[in-house]
């Protein structure tokens, strides 16, 4: 069986499985070849290139291992696989940290948030950090930046520390542990990234199996969503620089951030996902 045909056949044990996409992928094949190529140890997008390689039975039958696991577990690939890519960057994950999937990346990678810096911009704070792929994303995006990355858990930053090393910045990144803004104490910031637990119960109720895989700190947001970005938007201000602003993903929560956040005069930023995923608020209209 050649490589193309062993992923069309892992595919459909995906789908038959009925396991949910959503962690670097969105559907079986994109599934299947990421976990084969990862196993055969071939880069991930070389599928073209080798689709024609027979595999020999031992390969086969370790890439159906791989998938079994999948299924079996539930656990997103890139638990399986220990490695996540976020805008064609490799990052270490496992279930110490939520898997990254940030569209954030999306806006330091095309420029987005650029016409918001000006060269007065020198500091940024990711908070929320989790694995640290958007301080890695930010600090390779802005050379003359320096960024701070906070999350509440202790093991998270455990993760984020390997990805920082594995990039050599750290002599640009420093890991901060704590409780939201009260982790950054005096510090102020021209730019804060936050991708932020912001599911709502009745989302959280529903997850699929493959989400309740990630530490629920990272995703749960009360009732509404709402409960960290409400302290968030509260001390913002005094940790922002004058004419600083916040980027805050809050995903499918919209209608729940208009409705606790009526007058509230936010830009929306347009990702692949729509324009109702990030907002962009400035220290003055926070204010």
């Amino acid at each position: 069986m050649n490589l193309l045909n062993c992923i069309e056949a892992q595919a459909a044990r995906l789908d038959e499985a009925g396991v949910s996409f959503g962690h670097g992928t969105t559907n079986a094949f994109d599934e299947a070849a990421w976990l084969a190529l990862w196993k055969l140890g071939l880069p991930l997008d070389s599928l073209d290139e080798h689709e024609s390689q027979d595999l020999t039975p031992d390969q086969l039958a370790a890439v159906e291992a791989l998938v079994g696991e999948r299924i079996a577990t539930r656990k997103p690939a890139a638990y399986l696989t220990q490695e996540a890519w976020l805008q064609g960057v490799p990052f270490y994950v496992d279930e110490r940290a939520i898997v990254p999937r940030s569209f954030i990346a999306e806006l330091i990678a095309d420029a987005s948030i650029d016409a918001w810096l000006s060269d007065q911009t020198t500091k940024v704070l990711d908070l929320c950090t989790g694995n640290g792929s958007l301080a890695v994303l930010a600090a390779m995006a802005w050379p003359e930046v320096s960024v701070d990355a906070i999350d509440l858990s202790p093991e998270a930053l455990q993760v984020a520390r390997i990805n920082v090393d594995r990039h050599q910045l750290a002599d640009r990144i420093t890991l901060l542990q704590g409780d939201g803004l009260g982790a950054a104490e005096d510090r102020r910031y021209d730019l804060i990234l936050c991708n932020p637990p912001y599911v709502n119960s009745g989302s959280m109720a529903a997850l699929p199996a493959e989400y309740r895989a990630e530490p629920e700190l990272a995703l749960a947001g009360g009732a509404d969503g709402m409960d960290f970005v409400r302290t968030l938007l509260a001390q913002a201000p005094a940790h922002l620089n004058d004419g600083g602003v916040l980027v805050l993903e809050i995903g499918n929560e919209r209608a729940f951030f208009e409705a606790a956040f009526p007058q509230l005069e936010v830009a929306w930023m347009e990702t692949s996902a729509g324009e109702d995923q990030v907002l962009l608020v400035t220290k003055e209209s926070l204010l």
